[in-house]
Order: C-alpha cells, then structure tokens, then sequence
C-alpha cells in the first residue's frame, strides 16, 4: 500500500471477478483497510499479497467491517453468499448488475435484515477502474445519507453519480445507457456490413463513423426536450414523413450489398407505424410512445 491507512474506511469486498480485483486493487492503493472474499479462495492471493485481509468465510467478511461492497455475478449470487451472514448495522452497497427490479427488491431484503442499503450500476469496464481519466463512473441509488456517508470511499474506483432515493434507479440507468450502447453497435455492425465484400477498407470507414456518430449524439437532447415538452414538431429539421419517405433507399442497398436489413427493420416498421398515426411533421421522437405499454 502506497498511502498512509490512518483515517480510511474500512472495506468489506464480497466477490473477486475482474471488476472485483479491479476495485480492491484501488482501494488498496489508496490506503484502504480491505476484507475481501471470493468462493474461489485462489482469486484472493494476489490480494492478500498487496494488503488485502482474506476472509474465510462471507459471514466473517461481512463482520469485518460496517461497509460491505458486493460484486457478484447476479442477483441470485447475492442472495446465496448473503443468506448466512449477519447483515444488522451494516452498510450495504450492491454493485452487482441486476434489474431495476431486482434492485428495489434487494433493498428490501436489506432492510429487513437491518442492513443500510444503496444500490450501483457500474458505467465501466474493469480496465477503467481507478484512471479518474477513463471516464468510467458509478450510478448510485437508495439512501442519500449513505451515499454522502461513503461518498469519498466509493469515489476512490471511479467517479459517483447519485441518481435519487429510488434503489432501482442506478440499474434503470444503468440498462438505458447501456441499451443505447448496444443500438449504436448494431448500427454500426449494418455499417461495416455494407462494405464488407467490396473494396474499402474498414479501417478507413472507421474515423469517418466515429465521427458521424458524435456530431449525431446531440441529437439525444434535442429528444429529451420533446419528451419533456409533449411538443413532437418542435425544433424539427427532417420530419418523420420526409425520413420514412428515405428508408427504402436503405433497404435497396442492403440488399444489393447482399447484407441483412434485421438490425434496421424494426426501427423502420415503427417509424412507419408512428407516421401512420398522423404524425408526419414530428420528429421521431414519437418512436418512443410506440415502444411504451
């Protein structure tokens, strides 16, 4: 360890994956007392080589110190390392993905148990934690006291954004951002397929979608105004109908390049539906209404 351990909270690590030895590592560096546990013991040596206190057993992990942080693989891991623990008086922060759900569940489930609990979505992969310059940050929600109790603590792997008291907000953002990620690699997969068999390099094609894609990111706010508005038409540059008018141009291609329009299709088929409601001189934003039931 690298900093004086006066004065720095104490941590309890319940699962040491990738993400989890990415965390305890920067805990660790930064002065942190660590407790850590993992089902497979051989995952903590390395650990307990740099500072970590290995624990036995999860129960003897969890009496270790007040703040226990958990990093499972699931929901249902949880519950199965926590069920023999005594959790009374403990501040609990669940960094495993789950479902929002889930999420609001698990904070009950605490609670009863007379755990303190707050609930994160890790916007990061582990090679991002403890580099403030990544970019990589945590969604936090459930207890407002207990995030600007452990604030400090929690900020030490990546950045903090408490997103409201609602435990299951951190997941819901969590799978909002993420899903939009997964859009955008599906877009971009439509892309790359087009050229895929004729001569142009990939790699020339990339800068040019890269760029494309964030001078198209903007556009994200523009949305947000509508929504919150109800006002559809508002600050529209090319309308749905004018846009619907254009789609056959990209399925024709798709098909002369021998290319799957899948990944395209469904959006397409709703912006059709949405323009047969009347709704031509909006943006697309009416997209959203549809995928609401």
């Amino acid at each position: 360890m690298t900093h004086n351990t006066l004065e720095k909270t104490s941590v309890t690590l319940l699962g040491l994956g990738a993400m989890g030895t990415a965390l305890a590592r920067t805990w660790l560096s930064a002065g942190h007392p660590l407790t850590v546990w993992n089902r497979a013991p051989a995952r903590a040596a390395a650990l307990a080589a740099e500072g970590a206190r290995v624990a036995d057993s999860a129960a003897e992990a969890v009496a270790a110190n007040p703040l226990v942080i958990v990093c499972l693989l699931d929901d249902a891991s949880v519950e199965q390392v926590l069920a023999g623990t005594d959790l009374a008086g403990r501040d609990l922060v669940n960094l495993t993905t789950s479902t929002p759900a889930q999420a609001r569940a698990r904070a009950e489930w605490a609670r009863e148990r007379g755990a303190r609990y707050l609930d994160g979505g890790i916007m990061a992969v582990p090679p991002m934690i403890g580099v403030s310059e990544a970019g990589g940050y945590v969604f936090y929600s459930g207890s407002r006291e207990l995030f600007e109790r452990h604030q400090e603590t929690l900020a030490v792997p990546a950045g903090t954004t408490y997103v409201g008291e609602d435990a299951g907000f951190a997941a819901l953002h969590d799978v909002a951002l993420l899903s939009a990620m997964y859009g955008m690699f599906a877009g971009a997969a439509h892309a790359f397929a087009l050229i895929r068999r004729e001569d142009i390099d990939p790699a020339a094609l990339a800068p040019l979608l890269a760029d494309w894609l964030v001078a198209m990111a903007p556009a994200v706010h523009q949305t947000a105004d509508q929504l919150r508005s109800g006002d559809y038409t508002k600050g529209v540059v090319s309308n749905l109908a004018m846009q619907v008018a254009g789609t056959p141009t990209f399925l024709s291609t798709a098909e002369q390049q021998g290319v799957s329009a899948e990944l395209l299709s469904p959006y397409f088929e709703l912006m059709r539906r949405r323009l047969a409601e009347g709704s031509g001189e909006e943006d697309l934003t009416g997209v959203i209404d549809l995928l609401v039931h």
